[in-house]
């Protein structure tokens, strides 16, 4: 069984769980292409915030409504938002920023009532392992650099917020210690270490099966 498919039935599931009405933050990168149509195809009036150009696009061509999660007349809160992940462990700490928009991504989750990421069966990992996705100033870069010591400059364009994107490459054990000093590191805008207390779900593609971890 292949890997999108198993991202398909993911993302079909998801959208499952969107009702008439809601507000829905949308998340980025590949699985989240398999939820847009999931989504439109279902006909609910939904208000929507995307995390990426490239995911409001999509849903706009989609006939979605995409609102902007910009200035103080933004929605405050949503109902829920579904995004997919690079890494999710056993404990419920995921990995996300493959694709650049881990900031944006990490504001989104932290607005919802409901946190669902989205898997193929290959992102199960038995611990978070580096990389982990950063976004940097790029004001006193290589300032934050040696700060980090562990981080490579990641050859992509900049996040849909100008900010530069690195990896930190360095061994560790604990994400949680790990995800409290990259946010204490002066430069560093935002990491792409999720904790476990904010995942609601975890719906993952294995084979033709659907699975559903909830983080302890």
């Amino acid at each position: 069984m292949s890997l999108e498919r198993e991202k398909q039935l993911a993302a079909e599931a998801a959208a499952q769980l969107v009702e008439d009405g809601m507000t829905v933050g949308l998340g980025s990168g590949s699985t989240v292409a398999h939820l847009l149509p999931a989504l439109a195809a279902r006909g609910l009036d939904l208000s929507c915030v995307a995390t990426s150009p490239a995911t409001e696009a999509l849903a706009l061509g989609l006939g979605m409504r995409v609102e902007s999660f910009g200035g103080v007349d933004a929605p405050a809160r949503l109902d829920i938002a579904i995004d997919g992940a690079d890494q999710v462990a056993p404990s419920g700490w995921v990995v996300k920023g493959g694709g650049a928009a881990h900031t944006r991504e990490k504001v989104v989750a932290t607005a919802a009532d409901r946190f669902v990421v989205i898997v193929s069966s290959d992102k199960l990992v038995e611990r978070i392992s580096p990389p982990v996705p950063l976004e940097l100033l790029e004001y006193g870069l290589a300032a934050t650099l040696r700060r980090l010591g562990a981080a490579k400059l990641r050859d992509v364009p900049r996040s849909p917020d100008g900010g530069v994107i690195a990896d930190y490459v360095g061994e560790f054990d604990d994400p949680e210690a790990l995800a409290a000093r990259l946010s204490a590191t002066a430069g560093v805008v935002e990491h792409g270490l999720f904790p476990a207390s904010l995942v609601s779900e975890v719906i993952v593609g294995r084979g033709e099966a659907v699975e559903r971890l909830t983080p302890a």
